[in-house]
């Protein structure tokens, strides 16, 4: 363990050296690696308007010379971080830094005046579940245990190379108890060329110029034995640990994980970056996951089309989704938000599990899924996304980016989605699997910052959605609300506009305050046969937000208040049916509410979280959200985390069960749900949820690698129970009994070789409800899954990518009371799933990557999507009993091109 724990310890030496050097007015730190960075960073300097600039790979410094009157050094170091490469001040987005070559991924620096701790609300920081390691800005963080990462050179052992290297390396010795202490002025040279020598600094970090063939370092010191290090790898760090008096050498090799734990989070972060995306076709939110074992993504039905997330074996409704910290899609658009958000927007998804900070407010019960979008001062100039596939879908991505000035910048994000292949239909039930027609969505966002605390940014954000389904021959002029064919359709719009704003004093960079703020309005249109459902939903939110440390940063806390409004209108109804009925109602639901969290850090190995809001619903009263987290790392490399809190949201039945009405089931007491106080009659729903994490990292085949444990349990006090258990109506209402979700899942990663990544998962779940039958687990969920990810990347700019999910039986409503030819099995089949993508990148400054992927290579596929669909306006007819998918094999090609 011990040897673990030096790995760990080393390579943190080494990036605090790395993060925190001193900078001035002509002479700035730029962090870069070999000759390419050289001549990138110099090239971006003049392009900001230098009149001459030299970088010195030796000490990661740039000399600036310049016109005051023409430029500024904080619009020289933006072009540089525009280019690809970390200035204090400024930080190269993610997605630039990517796709930079591989011998150039760089250490990621420290965010100067924005430090770790720093985590100001209103700035647009990912504010995972109130940890305070928020990122400036969507920017890295600078101790993510994603950005740890080695400089991997090709197959051949990196001495193959066209461009200059510098090899790093770390010098630390250890004393009996095992502590580790650097050491200063250790002399460093290659053994070929003994004249030119190098010292170890006062973090005993060194870096060393390779030069061809060289492959022998010598390291010497007045008071040790040497030791001579053959450097078969240039990309790895060479670290060198003394222990009496004996100079040792260890490699340790780490690099940059597209899917990644941040370690020192109280919260269990796991962070998908955009790279991680790129793996699929990811046209969309909902297909964003695809990759990933902690998220499901199901359909909700057999014909709207509508996806859903599924976490710790709930319902997304019951996951937070939010949108960099402001509400995502909820309420009345939750069923069809996952469509809404292009997967091109966005910059990472961060997934926490179990329950967060009460600064993001108390609807979270399963977890938080925040999505962070493209920034306008941090990202491409242009990028271009083109995606088609076999069946009819073609996407077309646009988002474009400028620096009005110093201070301003402005990007337009732009999404449109055609889909009109009628005829799609894998089961051969005569029912279209996907609705067709047009999703179009766009967002205009502006960003401020004036260099002195200030920061703002607003935008506005549009959806139309527009879609038909049903039966194949189904004309929405001829056949809507007749029994001529069988069809359903959408029209959704959206408009949203969001706005932050956050000062962080200049004397206490410790200490800001921010406000949240935004203003929506969804209106859906819907027909479904016989039956129409249409709603509007109007919302306001707005969050303040304050936090500081008492006396040091061992005491952190943040305050705030918060109000969420929303005014929402429902009209249901059914025509030209011996049961024909028009209903309409409303509600008007205010949450106002004040919370308190403080942070107890006394050292890097612990961190307590404890927060409590007190909100009042005015149709449910006053309630209490007190939550907590703590997290424990006895020795590096070792993570245990637990969490516990109370959750509450209320349900929106119909909207949220949208497959009800695509069916011929009946409403259960539909007339007093509809007339019933405050949300349908039925009380607000309430979970505890209780969490242990446990993560471990170490070497394996000298990589990089990783285990880990989850553990969560969420107890339901009250839950609005949908009954599907009746196979001729749907009932809705209050839990009399238990209802829990019980979630264990192991994951495990590392690298079997270079440029090579694998993950391995297996979760199990155990969801149980006491229906008004009995207690029954839930239906249409997995108890078991397992998954596999194998990632493997080339310097020629190849990728090949590859998915497996392996998805166990699932339990079926029941349909005993059908006639025999309707009834289904109690269980669901066992399936598995493959995806799998290849793609390359072309182009003198790798801007340009063509794609071509295939999803569900099994090709399996539900036979019976939808009961009775030879006779949708019978009595039978059901399309909510989707237990696998609904299509088979597809494929789909793609480009990609960007300018920065």
């Amino acid at each position: 363990m011990n040897t673990l724990k030096n790995y760990l310890l080393i390579t943190f030496i080494l990036l605090g050296n790395l993060a925190f050097a001193q900078t001035n007015t002509v002479e700035f730190e730029v962090a870069g690696n070999c000759g390419m960075c050289k001549k990138r960073i110099e090239k971006a300097g003049k392009d900001g308007g230098a009149s001459s600039i030299t970088w010195d790979q030796a000490t990661q410094k740039a000399k600036v010379t310049f016109d005051s009157k023409k430029t500024t050094v904080d619009k020289i170091k933006k072009s540089i971080a525009d280019a690809g490469h970390d200035t204090k001040e400024f930080r190269a987005s993610q997605e630039v830094y990517d796709k930079l070559h591989e011998c150039c991924l760089y250490e990621r620096m420290g965010a100067d005046g924005i430090k770790k701790e720093d985590d100001h609300e209103g700035h647009d920081h990912d504010d995972h579940e109130g940890h305070d390691h928020a990122s400036h800005e969507g920017h890295d963080h600078d101790e993510h245990e994603g950005h740890d990462h080695a400089k991997k050179a090709d197959d051949k052992g990196g001495h193959d190379h066209d461009h200059d290297h510098e090899v790093t390396g770390v010098v630390v010795n250890e004393n009996d108890r095992g502590d580790l202490t650097p050491i200063s002025d250790v002399t460093v040279y290659w053994k070929e060329d003994p004249s030119k020598k190098i010292k170890s600094n006062e973090n005993g970090v060194f870096k060393i110029m390779h030069v061809k063939p060289y492959r022998y370092l010598v390291v010497t010191h007045a008071s040790m034995n040497s030791d001579t290090v053959e450097v078969k790898n240039l990309h790895d760090i060479v670290m060198i640990q003394a222990k009496n008096n004996v100079l040792k050498e260890i490699v340790v090799s780490r690099r940059q994980k597209s899917n990644y734990i941040n370690k020192l989070s109280p919260v269990r972060v796991e962070t998908i970056t955009a790279k991680e995306l790129f793996k699929a076709a990811c046209c969309d939110l909902s297909e964003s996951f695809s990759t990933n074992a902690s998220v499901d993504v199901v359909s909700s039905d057999a014909v709207t089309g509508s996806k859903q997330i599924q976490m710790l074996g709930l319902s997304g409704i019951y996951t937070q989704l939010t949108v960099e910290n402001l509400p995502g899609p909820r309420g009345f658009a939750s069923p069809l938000g996952l469509n809404s958000i292009a997967g091109t927007w966005i910059e990472a998804i961060n997934i926490s599990k179990g329950i967060g900070s009460v600064a993001n407010g108390f609807e979270n019960m399963a977890g938080q899924i925040n999505v962070e979008l493209k920034k306008p001062h941090n990202t491409d100039k242009l990028y271009f996304n083109a995606y088609a596939n076999n069946m009819g879908r073609t996407d077309i991505n646009l988002n474009v980016a400028t620096h009005l000035n110093e201070k301003w910048s402005v990007g337009l994000l732009l999404h449109d989605n055609f889909m009109y292949n009628k005829k799609m239909n894998f089961s051969d039930n005569g029912f279209r699997d996907m609705p067709v027609g047009n999703l179009f969505s766009g967002i205009n966002r502006w960003h401020y910052e004036n260099g002195k605390g200030v920061i703002a940014q607003f935008g506005v954000k549009f959806l139309h959605d527009d879609r038909v389904g049903g039966q194949i021959d189904f004309n929405e002029d001829t056949d809507k609300f007749t029994t001529n064919q069988y069809g359903l359709g959408f029209k959704n719009e959206r408009i949203e506009g969001f706005g932050k704003l956050g000062y962080v004093f200049p004397t206490n960079k410790h200490r800001s305050i921010g406000l949240q703020l935004s203003a929506s309005r969804y209106k859906q249109e819907s027909f479904f046969g016989l039956n129409a459902y249409d709603n509007e939903q109007k919302s306001m939110y707005a969050n303040l937000l304050f936090q500081d440390i008492i006396s040091d940063v061992t005491h952190k806390y943040k305050v705030g208040a918060s109000i969420q409004y929303d005014d929402m209108d429902e009209q249901l109804s059914r025509v030209n049916s011996t049961n024909d009925y028009d209903y309409n109602f409303g509600r008007k639901e205010s949450v106002a509410g004040a919370f308190l969290e403080y942070t107890f850090s006394p050292s890097e190995k612990f961190d307590a979280v404890l927060g409590i809001r007190q909100d009042y619903n005015n149709l449910y009263g006053w309630f209490t959200t007190p939550r907590a987290v703590l997290r424990y790392e006895p020795i590096l490399g070792t993570t245990f985390r637990i969490s516990s809190g109370r959750g509450q949201r209320t349900a929106n039945v119909f909207a949220e069960n949208l497959g009800v009405f695509a069916s011929s089931r009946t409403i259960k007491d539909l007339a007093q749900l509809v007339s019933g106080e405050a949300a349908y009659g039925l009380k607000p729903e309430v979970s505890w949820n209780t969490g242990f994490t446990f993560d471990q990292s170490f070497q394996l085949f000298g990589r990089e690698s990783g285990l880990s444990l989850e553990l969560f349990h969420n107890n339901f006090q009250n839950q609005v129970v949908v009954d599907f258990e009746n196979p001729r109506e749907v009932a809705f209402y209050n839990l009399d009994g238990k209802s829990y979700s019980n979630s264990v899942q192991a994951e495990f990663r590392f690298m079997p070789a270079q440029h090579f990544e694998a993950r391995f998962a297996y979760r199990m779940l155990d969801v149980q409800t006491e229906y008004t039958s009995g207690k029954l687990q839930k239906p249409l969920t997995a108890k078991h899954r397992g998954f596999m990810n194998l990632a493997y990347n080339l310097h020629s700019g190849w990728s090949f990518d590859y998915t497996l999910n392996v998805v166990g039986k699932k339990r079926l409503p029941s349909t005993v009371g059908n006639p025999e030819a309707y009834q289904l099995a109690t269980e669901s089949d066992a399936y598995v799933t493959m995806n799998a993508q290849v793609s390359r990148t072309f182009g003198k400054n790798k801007n340009f990557d063509v794609y071509v992927g295939g999803e569900n290579l099994s090709n399996y596929f539900q036979k019976d999507p939808i009961l009775a669909h030879d006779n949708p306006f019978g009595a039978n007819f059901d399309t909510n009993l989707v237990w696998g998918p609904i299509v088979g094999r597809m494929f789909y090609t793609g480009i990609r091109y960007h300018i920065k």
